[in-house]
């Protein structure tokens, strides 16, 4: 979780120096729009296989001792994979320019010729992705997850140095080739030299009789098949708000800065369990299984509702914090607020499916999840054009709230049916508990902010400079005042949490 975190601060300053440098327009739609084609390359023709399926595997080759088996797995899983890839990449390039037309209706065609060239730049990096996820996969199995987040920071970082070095000769474009070389830097080289000092052997050739290729296929073609809304979320939102200049970067920047939570309680959590969870039902333990799931769920719901209590409070000063200054006005500033506001809403529910999905998968389960998501998702669609239609952006990052509910719900529904987790066995009553903590200290937060901000000589500043100096006191302030009444009322309730937390920290 703490290497997760820096690498989504470090995102945040990515984040930061392209909304200083570039604003929210046409351009940066553009930009946007650009990763939309790579990343669905990669969903269909990679699908879970770096992260999710690949664990699963190779815990079940450690379990029966034949950890150089699975090591063969992965060399032919890579080169199989990375011709498929290869081939993907080399017909995206002739796709590009035609899916941006029809999945950004409302960009002009200068928009959709930049996208296009930025996208044929990130095509290639997607082939990085999969042998660094795969690579990645051996180092999970080992419970080596530092690797994990310092990739993440080493891409971000390769984002900001190609934005600096050739934003003036390129423009904008220079974002994408920094983002090419980050995800060869990060990714692929670190996980690379992590799989290598761990170990870990690589061979050439593609054996299609071997087993370990069946099993990886009928896990894996699933994934492939199917399409969920956690990741066609942001497709969706893009389709609509293709329409309004500025809006995909302003609702992908809410959407980005609400990540940063979002990877230490979902992404990072999900990542570090699936590999307990996996050995669990690989040594036939269903009881410690379904407990541990259930524990796990009722951990990340109980944060995730506190976390958002004092982010939704809290939003206005943390936006202009991050995005304020250079090309980024005050009305993106203050609409990007909205937008984070209304996604943090739904941190608990993002943060119980990623455990919930990561449960199916422990157990080599992949049909299932993809066949519930891309049902939930043909039933949230028509959500997102009622939100658009009745109130724009924020309506669709509602409908985006709406959506990953019915994900969670069917995902924990079909646990339950199928006596993999029990509902039962949820810690209902601490997560009311932080409920009540939550609504109660962030009231009083955004009362006090709100207080703080209306005072005459804040209410009228301009200087974006005097508004960083306010803004940071304030929102230290606001924490500060969050973190000890959210402590208080939850001692007072009779939860563990505040305890747990002081002697994780060495406090008492």
């Amino acid at each position: 979780m703490a290497s997760t975190f820096l690498s989504r601060i470090i995102g945040l300053v990515r984040v930061k120096y392209i909304a200083w440098q570039f604003g929210a327009g046409p351009n940066t739609d553009a930009y946007q729009a650009a990763f939309r084609l790579p990343d669905l390359m990669n969903y269909f023709l990679v699908g879970g296989a770096a992260s999710i399926t690949f664990v699963t595997i190779l815990n079940r080759y450690r379990e029966r001792g034949e950890e150089a088996e699975g090591e063969r797995v992965l060399s032919i899983v890579l080169n199989f994979l990375g011709i498929v890839l290869t081939a993907g990449v080399i017909a995206g390039m002739f796709l590009a320019a035609p899916y941006i037309r029809a999945t950004n209706p409302g960009f002009a065609p200068w928009q959709v010729e930049l996208s296009a060239r930025m996208t044929r730049i990130l095509l290639p990096g997607q082939v990085f992705f999969f042998a660094g996820g795969v690579l990645g996969a051996t180092l999970l199995v080992r419970r080596q997850f530092l690797y994990q987040g310092i990739t993440g920071i080493v891409y971000n970082f390769a984002i900001i140095l190609g934005g600096m070095l050739l934003g003036r000769q390129m423009g904008i474009p220079a974002l994408a080739v920094g983002a090419l070389a980050g995800a060869f830097l990060g990714p692929f080289a670190l996980n690379a030299v992590g799989a290598a000092r761990a170990g870990v052997h690589y061979r050439w050739g593609i054996d299609f009789t071997h087993p370990g290729l069946r099993d990886w296929l009928k896990m894996t073609l699933p994934l492939m098949a199917g399409f969920t809304l956690p990741f066609l979320d942001d497709y969706i939102v893009g389709y609509y708000a293709s329409h309004g200049a500025g809006d995909i970067t302003r609702l992908t920047n809410a959407k980005q800065l609400f990540s940063a939570p979002m990877a230490v309680l979902a992404q990072a959590a999900g990542a570090a369990s699936l590999p307990f969870f996996s050995r669990l039902w690989a040594q036939d333990k269903r009881f410690e299984f379904a407990t541990g799931v259930a524990d796990s769920v009722s951990r990340v719901v109980a944060l995730g509702v506190l976390a958002a209590s004092g982010m939704v409070a809290m939003a206005a000063p943390l936006a202009q914090i991050v995005f304020l200054g250079g090309r980024f006005s005050q009305h993106d500033v203050h609409e990007t607020a909205g937008y984070f506001a209304i996604y943090t809403l739904s941190l608990c529910v993002w943060s119980a499916q990623a455990i919930y999905a990561r449960a199916f998968y422990a157990a080599g389960i992949t049909w299932l999840p993809m066949l519930a998501g891309s049902v939930v998702t043909l039933v949230a669609i028509p959500l997102y054009a009622l939100g658009y239609h009745w109130h724009g952006a924020a309506g669709l990052a509602l409908a985006s709230d709406a959506g990953i509910v019915l994900q969670t719900v069917s995902l924990a529904y079909l646990l339950h049916r199928r006596r993999m987790v029990s509902l039962a066995d949820l810690d209902l009553m601490e997560v009311g508990r932080c409920l009540l903590a939550g609504l109660a200290s962030g009231l009083v937060v955004w009362i006090a902010l709100w207080g703080v901000g209306s005072l005459p000589m804040l209410a009228n500043a301009h200087s974006a400079r005097f508004k960083l100096w306010v803004d940071l006191p304030e929102l230290l302030l606001g924490g500060l005042i969050w973190a000890l009444m959210a402590a208080w009322i939850l001692e007072r309730l009779g939860s563990a949490l505040p305890r747990v937390a002081m002697q994780r920290f060495g406090i008492g």
